[in-house]
């Protein structure tokens, strides 16, 4: 049945609403720009035929993200308005007709950033503070995170009274292509376009973590300024240049219409040759004392437009699907197509990311594909033009290319991931959690130094490290032979870490710290281990039948009697100590939420377990206990409902002080 306009504009604006928030607060957008302009577009056009059935809330009237949480709100004196986008050069045309009906201005056409918008204040020429867009009247404090961006001056060559300017954060093209290989290979989900590497980048809580991703920036306008003044755009685009501020890194001045149309065309030829992500090129009125007399909208400034170039896509035949193991386990699928050319280059391989994106978009083997580059770098499958005679869903193999195991789905994950401890594939990753702090806690064997000592082939698996020498850890670039007595002083210690800890740093499939050392306060042996069946292991409060299962399958391995062998004859200790707990929380469960005045929750939940006590992750009936600090959230409105008792920090270590007392 065909919808009512009403109805239309109310599906239009819901499917909107949502896209923005995934765009602009969740900086993972499921859809490409260009689908989502065209559904703007059919929005805004109901909009003006039926007016009266419009949204409050429209996403044709407001800037679609909204301040988060995690970050000190900041109320913008001037709007930070989003621009009008037109998709054809008449629709220019019909800018310009509106324009001269008020000015003959010139206007100034210049490349439009892909990236995320940012106001950058200061004071006396010193920089003070940074914020994000947001909803375009209330954004995010980032100073800190804006300050480890190095394109951005700390301090301006005249020191004016007071100056608020308007940038776009970007990430460039190559660094955004070494994330997202990083990303693959670490398991991870990778950001989808530069645009939202950089607004992920920017919105992280520790400023260290945005200091590592390569952010730049290039500065687009003057908000408001005290102790100077311009007249027009283009002479405040060259005063901030001369400030040091890196600024549009194309911005000409046109005449006529057609002036601007022209520079519009040569940007687009241009597009490929920019070290970052454009999507597009602005035009705007230069003379700045017009502007105010045209004026703008409730979103957008009515002297400016954006204009959207369209994304190249090409047409080919998929001929193979490629399975590939990274070093976190997880199986990658690649569409292998024939050749075609995209945004400058060849490109014959793009991810298929997973099953789940394979079966969404119905790739078989021999089809007509749609490719394209996702923000001009990335190559993606857009759609399935046509299917090939006879074919055949695809369906990923559920073995490791690598080992020969069978792979894994693991609840809420949407990865084939190889599980097997001694994987080749995985060999970096598991040796690099086998000598973590919570693992063997192998001092100064960090990511690097091990993924020096397995390049050189120096380590295969985890009882080789415990047959190193001197003589073959200098040989690792920066490792000095201090260093190297440090490292094998640490290795003999490690030695002593006990069992449970051995046992986690194998990297058992769902065996975690918390699980290991159950696990090993009821078998306190090896031998004890390799005796108990699947049924001995799940009696254990706390281990599941699939923890059983998995770790009982882990013991019995070929590999695994191997590794115990060789680590037992180099002195490592395969039993466990008895653990010397306190009784005075004991047969109490406990569940820990929000943040501690002082104590961490792994401080807290150790000094708990100590006192006999039990920690869990959820509040049931079964829970003698919430211990909540701030920011609680569900899991304390669910405590007070089922009538659970509530305890603060200083709670928690009054009941433990008064069981020292007692006893």
């Amino acid at each position: 049945m065909e919808l009512s306009p009403k109805q239309q504009m109310e599906q239009l604006t819901a499917t909107l609403l949502r896209y923005n928030d995934e765009y602009y607060n969740q900086d993972n957008p499921s859809v490409p720009d260009d689908v989502y302009d065209k559904l703007m577009a059919q929005l805004r056009e109901l909009e003006a035929q039926y007016p009266e059935y419009a949204a409050p809330d429209s996403p044709t009237k407001r800037v679609g993200g909204s301040a988060s949480a995690i970050f000190t709100k900041v109320q913008h004196t001037v709007q930070m308005a989003s621009l009008q986008d037109v998709f054809s050069l008449d629709e220019i045309d019909d800018f310009d007709h509106r324009i001269r009906q008020i000015t003959d201005s010139p206007y100034v056409v210049e490349v439009k950033i892909d990236g995320l918008s940012v106001s950058l204040e200061y004071e006396n020429g010193v920089f003070s503070r940074g914020s994000t867009r947001g909803d375009g009247f209330v954004g995010e404090d980032v100073t800190q995170n804006l300050l480890t961006i190095q394109a951005i001056p700390k301090r301006l060559k005249t020191p004016v009274e007071y100056l608020e300017v308007r940038g776009e954060v970007y990430m460039p093209k190559e660094t955004f292509a070494r994330l997202a290989q990083q990303q693959e290979a670490n398991g991870e989900a990778p950001f989808k376009n530069p645009r939202n590497a950089a607004a992920g980048s920017l919105r992280q809580k520790d400023s260290a973590v945005t200091a590592q991703r390569g952010l730049s920036i290039f500065i687009f306008n003057v908000q408001q300024s005290r102790g100077v003044t311009f007249t027009s755009h283009k002479e405040s685009l060259d005063w901030l240049k001369e400030q040091g501020f890196s600024v549009s890194p194309r911005y000409t001045l046109c005449q006529t219409a057609q002036q601007a149309k022209e520079e519009i065309e040569t940007i687009g030829s241009l597009r490929q040759s920019f070290s970052f992500d454009m999507d597009g090129a602005v035009v705007k009125v230069d003379n700045l004392a017009d502007r105010e007399t045209i004026g703008s909208t409730a979103k957008f400034p009515k002297w400016a437009v954006a204009f959207k170039y369209p994304p190249e896509e090409k047409e080919t035949i998929l001929r193979q699907i490629e399975i590939s193991v990274g070093r976190t386990g997880v199986l990658t699928p690649t569409a292998v197509f024939d050749p075609v050319q995209l945004a400058g280059t060849t490109v014959s391989r793009a991810t298929l990311h997973n099953q789940d994106n394979i079966t969404q978009k119905d790739v078989r083997l021999g089809d007509t594909i749609v490719v394209r580059k996702s923000g001009d770098i990335i190559p993606e499958v857009v759609m399935v033009k046509s299917h090939a005679p006879d074919s055949i869903p695809y369906v990923m193999p559920d073995t490791c290319p690598s080992c020969g195991e069978k792979a894994v789905r693991e609840e809420g994950e949407a990865a084939l991931r190889c599980v097997n401890p001694f994987c080749p594939a995985t060999l970096l990753k598991n040796l690099t959690h086998f000598a973590s702090r919570d693992a063997m806690n192998i001092d100064g064997l960090g990511p690097s130094i091990m993924e020096g000592l397995v390049n050189q082939g120096l380590v295969k698996s985890p009882a080789d490290l415990y047959s190193l020498t001197k003589e073959q850890l200098v040989t690792l670039e920066r490792m000095g032979e201090k260093s190297a007595e440090n490292l094998l002083t640490a290795l003999e210690h490690s030695k002593q870490a006990g069992l449970a800890r051995l046992l986690f740093a194998f990297g058992v499939r769902n065996i975690g710290q918390k699980g290991a050392q159950l696990i090993c306060q009821h078998f306190s042996t090896w031998e004890q281990l390799l005796a108990a069946t699947p049924e001995d292991l799940a009696s254990i409060d706390g281990v599941g039948d699939v923890m059983a299962q998995n770790l009982y399958e882990f013991l019995h391995r070929p590999e695994t009697a191997q590794q115990m062998e060789r680590l037992k004859a180099a002195g490592v200790e395969l039993t466990q100590p008895k653990a010397t707990t306190g009784s005075a929380l004991a047969g109490l469960t406990f569940v820990i939420t929000g943040t501690l005045p002082n104590l961490s929750r792994k401080e807290a939940q150790a000094r708990i377990e100590q006192a006999g006590g039990k920690v869990t992750g959820s509040v049931s009936k079964k829970t003698n206990y919430l211990l909540a600090g701030e920011a609680a959230g569900s899991k304390l409105e669910k405590a007070q409902s089922l009538g659970v008792t509530v305890l603060s920090e200083e709670d928690l270590l009054s009941m433990l002080r008064q069981g020292e007392e007692i006893k």
